[in-house]
């Protein structure tokens, strides 16, 4: 089987039509602009206001779900044009869906965003230099054996210091704050960085309850080995035999988020296809952005007749790793992970949280563990500033909020920080060590995983 990094041309050309498209001359085109009454059931009550991160941090109307909501409706219209204004606009939107929780009308702002996000890429001309930037995020970050090329030059370049040499200087800084926000990121390379480290099938232990596959992400798959390793003996031992296909590719996440619907689409129908092979009952994955991505597939192919039905197929097999062990239920023992109490505090990740619903479930499965106090931090729906790739294309809004969200979690005055996500990892990393805190972040399912095998959190 091809991976997504080797679709051949005419594969990828045989599913990539779509319909001839005239630009309007003032708004939107043709191909699925956001649809009218989605935007008429926003009645501009403004709940949306204070949940919103880009409002919180710019304060102006127009960067606001409401505001953005106006100027689709003047687009829709043909009563402005889509110019470089309009586009800072929505670009500046996180894409985090908190008002969509907050909103008392229902407003489906996450289908409105998500029709704009293409048009702009369509129509749009940016500069040099953000083509450039954003051609390198989408060719690199989607594809795990390309990121793995730049590994060797990227652990000497940190192991001869030269990463705090640059963010002492602040010259990258100074030259691009983009390329800066996305050379603080940079994840450590480790020895497990270079290849994968699971076994395409993981046995359950003892009865078998389920037979599951295991997505594994891109940069997580790369960066984040050890929570996957944890993932899958956490799924075994209560009763899952764990399929991981070495096909896979990426699920389609980063494009997807930022209009790229051609790259999208490509890299989703080779997720449906390598699943549909393994013939599994359900499709695990332990990464909140993905997850929401791999629901969404209806959506993403709605174009295809070839794909249509069977993305909403695939969709419906998708758990989030915590959603499935907390319906399921545990199996297996849990053991204390400190002789004293161990305070924790549980960072929401939106695509988890506004995305999927899922909010109890990481919570109640973390309570289980002995001696495992939570604490509930300030602003916990706010998000963090990651969102997928925002925070290298907008890194001045999300440096603020990766500021905040840090603070609110040193200020629980907890012992260690859960995060579900890979990004939100990296960002609130980034801003702990800011701020001179030395807490531990891990993944749920890497402190569900060290409780399993009564190891202590440093092992």
């Amino acid at each position: 089987m091809q991976t997504a990094d080797s679709a051949s041309p005419s594969q990828t050309e045989a599913h990539t039509k779509v319909p001839t498209r005239i630009p309007h001359p003032q708004g939107f085109d043709s191909h699925h602009p956001p649809a009218q009454p989605l935007i008429d059931a926003c009645v501009h009550c403004g709940f949306c206001l204070t949940t919103c991160p880009s409002y919180r941090v710019l304060g102006t109307e127009m960067d606001s779900p409401r505001g953005r909501i106006y100027l689709m409706d003047a687009l829709n219209k043909g009563e402005v044009p889509l110019s470089p204004a309009a586009v800072e606009h929505f670009d500046s939107c996180l894409g985090c869906l908190a008002c969509t929780t907050a909103c008392p009308s229902g407003v489906q702002y996450d289908q409105l965003i998500a029709a704009v996000r293409p048009q702009v890429q369509r129509q749009h001309s940016r500069s040099h230099f953000q083509r450039l930037l954003r051609g390198l995020i989408f060719s690199l970050f989607p594809y795990p054996d390309r990121i793995r090329l730049l590994l060797a030059p990227l652990a000497l370049y940190q192991g001869l210091g030269l990463s705090k040499l640059v963010q002492r200087t602040g010259l990258l800084q100074r030259l691009s704050p983009n390329l800066a926000a996305m050379e603080a990121l940079l994840p450590t390379v480790t020895p497990q960085s270079f290849q994968d480290n699971l076994p395409e099938v993981v046995p359950a232990q003892g009865q078998q309850r389920y037979r599951v596959g295991m997505v594994l992400g891109c940069v997580q798959r790369v960066f984040f080995s050890g929570v996957n390793e944890a993932t899958a003996r956490v799924l075994a031992a209560n009763g899952c035999e764990v399929v991981i296909p070495k096909a896979q590719g990426c699920c389609s996440a980063l494009p997807a988020h930022q209009g790229e619907s051609e790259q999208a689409a490509n890299l989703a129908r080779h997720m449906i296809d390598t699943f549909e092979a393994a013939a599994v009952d359900y499709v695990i994955i332990n990464a909140a952005g993905c997850g929401h991505t791999l629901k969404e597939y209806g959506h993403i192919l709605q174009d295809d007749p070839e794909y249509r039905d069977r993305a909403h197929a695939f969709s419906a097999r998708v758990r989030d790793a915590q959603e499935f062990l907390a319906t399921v239920g545990l199996t297996a023992p849990l053991h204390a992970l400190t002789p004293e109490p161990l305070t924790l505090v549980y960072q929401d990740a939106c695509h988890l949280l506004h995305g999927q619903k899922i909010s109890l479930q990481p919570r109640q499965l973390l309570k289980q563990i002995p001696l495992v106090q939570l604490r509930e931090p300030l602003d916990a729906a706010l998000c963090c500033g990651s969102a997928g790739v925002y925070n290298m294309l907008q890194p001045e809004v999300a440096e603020e909020l990766g500021q905040m969200k840090a603070t609110n979690l040193v200020s629980t005055g907890a012992a260690a920080i859960a995060s579900p996500n890979p990004g939100c990892a990296l960002q609130i990393q980034r801003h702990l060590r800011r701020q001179g805190q030395d807490i531990p972040l891990f993944h749920p399912l890497e402190l569900l995983d060290k409780s399993l095998r009564g190891v202590g959190l440093g092992e």
